[in-house]
């Protein structure tokens, strides 16, 4: 079974879990994530490989990591994560990515991301839950960070944390590529 098997179906599984833990039922779901009932009767019956974007909407609206939904591994307390079992969740043809690195539920979830931009490209978020928090480290080059329609520049070697619950979009306006760890906190679902 190949890796995307793997993930696809552990997010079948993990998104039908949580929704009958939360009481919710396909269209309570499909309200709070802004998905289609459609896709999310798919996800579960492990017949489509849906985008980053949808898997964070589900978690958000499930008060559960993207980690978490994507888990076919329920291991003990500690838990260390290979380099080489990092989940690459996007990507494209010029070498930008995004890795989920590590993540828990701590007591909502909260993700370790490690990006890599390349220049001239970007990536756009759409708001999280209210209480949301990104904190963001520049390892190399400089990010073009735009949180509610206003831009912001972080040199390599700085930090910036910002609530998350507006739309944002990460961005490589520089020559060099951008590289980054950011990590995602999102209130439990109450």
């Amino acid at each position: 079974m190949s890796d995307l098997d793997l993930l696809t179906q552990s997010l079948a599984r993990n998104v039908k879990r949580w929704r009958t833990e939360r009481g919710f039922t396909l269209d309570t779901l499909a309200a709070r994530a802004g998905v289609s009932r459609g896709m999310l009767i798919q996800i579960e019956q492990a017949r489509t490989n849906p985008s980053i974007g949808t898997v964070v909407k589900i978690g958000d609206a499930l008060g559960v990591s993207v980690t978490t939904l994507l888990d076919y591994e329920q291991g003990p307390k500690v838990r260390i994560v290979p380099a080489d079992q990092a989940v690459r969740l996007w990507h494209t043809d010029a070498g930008s990515y995004n890795r989920l690195l590590a993540g828990t539920e701590a007591p909502g979830p909260l993700e370790m991301w490690d990006w890599r931009l390349m220049p001239g490209e970007g990536s756009p978020s759409d708001p999280h839950p209210n209480g949301s928090v990104e904190l963001v480290h520049v390892t190399t080059g400089e990010l073009t960070l735009t949180v509610d329609g206003v831009e912001h520049h972080v040199p390599t070697g700085a930090s910036v944390s910002f609530e998350a619950n507006v739309p944002h979009r990460y961005a490589n306006s520089g020559d060099a590529p951008l590289e980054m760890i950011m990590t995602v906190s999102v209130p439990p679902v109450r």
